[in-house]
């Protein structure tokens, strides 16, 4: 088959039809004519079809060929698009074949870019583990393909100590496959210049006005919000919200049950009445405590010019007979030789060194949330479970079939985050506290910390002791939905891996596992990553923490970030002032001198509008229309995957009706995916 091309690619959509004599070929495109016969002199042999297809408007097409002798099972479609004067790209879906009465349809997944003169030679879609026969057509073509993408796929490293990344210095060096669609490319650049144009505005809106109160902020909180976003205007200075963030926010990742009073808690003299609280709630087993310990002696940046500052702090809480989780007491700062005894601040201080407490707090989770569990925990090991995925696992492989859903988009949005967001000059160096060096400083404790079971809930909610607690949603849903993706990986790996000696045989699975934990993550072994498979449950745990990560992890930690951060008070990304160490100094002057100003604040509100929207094009989890798998039984278990998806989607929304805050970022039809933004 050859073809010509239309600017921004074509998408061939295979339709399926009978059909009573020689095979018919299906391939959608967009064309303004019909198809051409070959050129002169040029005969399609036996099996072959040769048209020229001029692309201009979304058409669907059949083309039947009559074939004179038995081609047998079909193993293999050839597409080749012919140079044209105007080079442009095809992407093609996927390609059916249909035969005789009796031959059965064939399906030739695709789902990629066809250009210049190459040739993609496309195997029958049944998902097939490697052969020993080295004369096997399929095992040839998966190791020629494999070695195509290795050239193609290579690794890089991004900043030294961290995990390795796509080779690729911006979008465009990205292999083609990878890339943004027309339509993601154009609504991801206009919503930066829409961004860029409304901070412009406020910045303007705001030049003859004061910036000396919270109510301030009011003048730039226009725009990009919802109604979540103006409860916590509202309510931000409550005790209770400060709370429940730590359990249903943004960031539910850092609480955790307390076994024992913290060691670095230093209670003065004095304090004998909170030490008497503090035992009694950790006998009854509602004390919690957030430790921001990862942040003690990380460099702060230096914003044009001015210094901006850094906290670890510690926060104890405690939860009430009604559920409320509500703080007890921080210590700001950790103890040092020149302050061993730091302050600590309580509920009952002056409202406003109270006040001030909670947003150093804000301020360090706002840290650890963007660059530990979300950049770290979900974009770099999604882009290391992509790359090692296409460096590996040639497109026959089940678990290629499997993962290849939850890559999409991943490269390239993680690439934009290196050359615009993490970039020297980039965001984090104008607006964020951590910019200017001490993010990267900061990746690398956290990647120390990254351990196999912190991945998956179960073993992470167990381990914090979050579990059984009424109240924390993000809990009771991750682990829903981590038990509804177990079951849909078990399904699909099962079909393929009859025992586990078929496991521990495969060696495109075992070089995976080796790529991601020894490569991607830089000798991870020693923090729980596994090196080989060595039975089907271990394989099945860990596919289900690449989808889980991929999907609705990404989504818990990115979903609410418009809700949180939009109201900046309640989440500054930096401060401009040193901690408080005494409580009566605190004035309004102080707070408002500490929180960000009003070209920080402005930068904040647009990213997180940016990063924290719902994508136009964005596809739900478990809801991908690409088939890469043809086996009735595979389509059968991904069809029970939605219908649990259903069901659960059914459970949250009844949930959410009963409360006053409603939790959504795990609904799954809310859920990308794949990281796409």
């Amino acid at each position: 088959m050859s073809g010509g091309g239309n600017e921004g690619g074509c998408l061939w959509r295979p339709c399926q039809r009978s059909l009573h004599k020689g095979p018919l070929l299906s391939c959608p495109y967009r064309t303004s004519d019909p198809p051409t016969p070959p050129p002169a002199g040029k005969t399609a042999s036996p099996g072959t079809l040769l048209l020229s297809l001029r692309v201009l408007v979304p058409q669907e097409e059949e083309f039947e060929h009559d074939i004179p002798e038995d081609l047998g099972p079909l193993q293999f479609v050839k597409l080749r698009k012919h140079h044209s004067l105007v080079d442009n790209a095809w992407f093609c879906d996927h390609i059916t074949v249909q035969g005789p009465v009796a031959f059965q349809e064939a399906t030739f997944p695709c789902y990629r870019w066809v250009q210049a003169d190459s040739v993609l030679c496309l195997p029958e879609g049944t998902a097939r583990l490697a052969g020993n026969n080295a004369l096997d057509v399929f095992q040839k073509h998966r190791e020629k393909e494999l070695k195509e993408r290795r050239q193609i796929y290579c690794w890089a490293t991004w900043k030294e100590g961290l995990p390795l990344t796509i080779a690729a210095g911006c979008e465009e060096d990205l292999p083609a496959n990878m890339r943004f669609h027309e339509e993601k490319r154009l609504d991801f650049e206009w919503t930066l210049k829409a961004g860029a144009l409304e901070m412009v505005l406020k910045h303007a809106y705001t030049l003859l006005s004061s910036w000396n109160r919270f109510e301030d902020f009011d003048h730039i909180f226009w725009g990009q919000k919802n109604t979540l976003a103006e409860k916590v205007r509202q309510r931000w200075q409550d005790d209770e919200l400060f709370g429940y963030q730590f359990l249903n926010g943004t960031n539910p990742m850092l609480l955790r049950r307390c076994t024992s009073l913290p060691s670095r808690l230093v209670l003065p003299s004095g304090m004998e009445e909170l030490r008497t609280q503090l035992e009694k709630e950790l006998q009854n087993s509602s004390l919690f405590e957030a430790d921001f310990i990862l942040l003690d002696g990380i460099p702060a940046n230096v914003i044009r010019g001015e210094k901006q500052y850094l906290a670890a702090p510690l926060v104890m809480l405690k939860m009430d007979t009604s559920g409320k989780l509500l703080p007890m007491v921080i210590q700001i700062q950790s103890p040092s030789p020149s302050s061993p005894t730091p302050p600590l601040f309580l509920p009952s201080d002056p409202p406003l060194a109270w006040l001030l407490a909670k947003s150093w707090v804000r301020n360090s989770d706002f840290q650890l949330h963007q660059l530990q569990y979300h950049l770290l925990n979900t974009h770099l090991l999604a882009e290391v479970i992509a790359v090692a995925t296409m460096r590996c696992l040639p497109g026959l492989h089940p678990v290629f079939k499997l993962l290849i859903p939850h890559i999409r988009y991943t490269m390239e949005i993680n690439t934009r985050a290196r050359t615009q967001l993490l970039s020297d000059g980039g965001i984090f160096d104008k607006a964020v506290s951590t910019g200017g060096g001490g993010h990267v400083h900061l990746l690398r404790r956290a990647l120390a910390q990254l351990t196999y079971c912190s991945l998956c809930p179960p073993n992470n909610l167990a381990d914090r002791g979050l579990l059984g607690i009424p109240g924390a949603l993000y809990a009771c849903d991750a682990l829903r939905l981590w038990e509804i993706t177990a079951r849909y990986v078990e399904g699909i790996i099962h079909l393929f891996y009859h025992g586990d000696d078929v496991v521990r045989g495969d060696p495109e699975l075992q070089a995976w596992c080796r790529e991601i934990t020894e490569v991607g993550l830089c000798q991870a072994q020693n923090r729980g990553f596994p090196i080989s498979f060595q039975s089907q449950n271990q394989l099945c745990h860990f596919l289900t923490m690449c989808v889980f990560t991929c999907t609705a992890q990404h989504e818990a930690i990115n979903q609410g970030q418009l809700d949180w951060y939009a109201w900046v008070p309640n989440a500054p990304c930096t401060m401009r002032m040193p901690p408080p160490t005494t409580k009566e100094d605190v004035t309004m002057a102080t707070v408002m001198g500490s929180l960000p100003d009003v070209r920080q604040a402005c930068l904040q509100m647009v990213v997180t509008w940016h990063l924290g929207r719902r994508q136009p094009d964005m596809v739900p989890l478990g809801r991908h229309k690409e088939k890469y798998f043809s086996d009735p039984k595979a389509k059968s278990i991904l069809n029970q995957f939605q219908t649990d998806l259903e069901n659960l989607e059914r459970e949250i929304t009844a949930r959410n009706e009963q409360l006053d805050l409603p939790y959504e970022y795990l609904k799954p039809s809310l859920i990308e995916n794949s990281i796409t933004i």
